[in-house]
């Protein structure tokens, strides 16, 4: 990433996007490279124009932000975005983490907060606030002991996006790339996830968990 922060806007309203690009253009180290004002644009955009940070409005005609953060993130997983809403609501919080935004905020929020908020995530930090997302967190938790394998209902939501990446068959020093974390701590992490899964080498956890997801619903459906 360069030092100027890429950010592409995404929001049906017009208004609040060219308020949105005054805000971030006045800063010095923020360049506005593209505006859409639905999800599937935005998702085509994203794919032309590379942004860093996405501000994605959740709810908008033809396809939700949520759909969209998520086929942006399938693409491009460095491009870190934050949804914007208008009220709280803690079904577009859950899904909002679950297609892996790294930050939710609400249009209330101050601009200088907003900047600060892009700053963040734009250098490879997340947003979500552990007090306000636990909630979603314990609901996430309990989906995976009432629903998923018993052994995969061990691993926190870190630690199972890990497992996922090992399945891709991706190595400690480029999954740590892909997250922003050092290589020692996704190290550790991989020990952690084969002591829960009870298993001793990588090719073990990925085929474990092949298995047990082909038996199980999906919960992000």
């Amino acid at each position: 990433m360069t030092d100027t922060l890429r950010v592409m806007l995404v929001d049906d309203h017009e208004v609040v996007r060219q308020g949105l690009r005054a805000l971030l253009e006045a800063e010095d180290d923020i360049e506005v490279v593209a505006e859409a004002d639905n999800g599937p644009v935005a998702v085509s955009l994203a794919s032309a124009h590379r942004p860093d940070v996405v501000v994605m409005d959740v709810r908008m005609p033809g396809g939700s932000g949520v759909e969209a953060c998520r086929a942006i993130r399938d693409e491009r997983p460095e491009a870190q975005v934050i949804m914007l809403t208008s009220f709280s609501d803690d079904e577009a919080l859950f899904n909002s983490i679950m297609a892996g935004a790294a930050g939710f905020v609400l249009k209330q929020i101050r601009g200088r907060d907003l900047i600060d908020a892009i700053r963040t995530v734009g250098g490879g930090r997340s947003l979500l606030d552990p007090d306000v997302t636990q909630r979603v967190l314990e609901r996430l938790r309990k989906a995976k002991f009432d629903e998923k394998d018993p052994k995969l209902a061990r691993l926190s939501p870190q630690e199972e996006r890990i497992l996922d990446m090992i399945g891709e068959g991706l190595t400690n020093r480029e999954i740590a790339e892909r997250i922003h974390l050092s290589d020692k701590t996704v190290k550790n992490y991989v020990s952690t996830i084969l002591q829960k899964l009870e298993v001793a080498r990588r090719a073990e956890a990925a085929s474990y968990v092949a298995r047990a997801k082909a038996r199980q619903p999906n919960l992000e459906s």
